[in-house]
């Protein structure tokens, strides 16, 4: 699948993604892309999140590609099961955090519980950093394993946002062209 031929919303994760993200990068330069604007990035209502991103997918007038990073993936996975059938044709996840594992993620992504282990109706990749402070390998390697996504490994890359030095993020856009061509 092009990228043209599909309509590619972003879904930001926990305070949203900020100037000079890769989400807003590719949000700009992809001309089918745009954000999901969520009510609330800092205090999110998980039913709220995944309100709003059905509703995104059934607004969308071609097929969708979701690309999302860090909590939008667990919301995401959330929603999935109500997602109009067929009319989204994969997923980049980046960066999900291991709600139920990692003492250290903030309060709010708490409120997210459990984490759906259904395989998506749809092909996905999930990206993981060797070294993201929200979740281990092995907590990634589950949920692919659990998701049914094909599964990644981006070296010492930290949450992979601009904190970690992922501005453009080159490597990640190749990672998605190839998610694309599989489509």
């Amino acid at each position: 699948m092009r990228i043209a031929d599909a309509d590619i919303l972003i879904l930001p994760g926990l305070g949203g993604s900020g100037e000079g993200h890769w989400q807003l990068r590719w949000a700009e330069k992809m001309s089918t892309a745009g954000i999901v604007e969520q009510a609330d990035w800092d205090e999110p209502d998980p039913e709220d999140w995944t309100d709003t991103m059905v509703q995104a997918v059934e607004l969308a007038e071609r097929p969708v590609v979701l690309v999302a990073h860090s909590l939008a993936c667990i919301a995401l996975v959330q929603a999935a099961g109500r997602f109009p059938e067929g009319k989204v044709k994969g997923a980049f996840l980046v960066s999900p955090p291991d709600i139920e594992g990692n003492k250290d993620l903030p309060e709010e992504a708490r409120a997210f519980g459990l984490v759906p282990r259904d395989p998506l109706p749809f092909p996905s990749l999930l990206v993981i950093s060797d070294s993201d402070p929200y979740c281990s390998l092995e907590a990634a390697a589950d949920y692919a394993g659990a998701w049914g996504s094909d599964f990644h490994q981006a070296g010492n890359a930290g949450h992979i946002n601009v904190h970690s030095g992922h501005g453009p993020w080159p490597e990640g856009l190749l990672m998605f062209t190839r998610l694309m061509q599989r489509l």
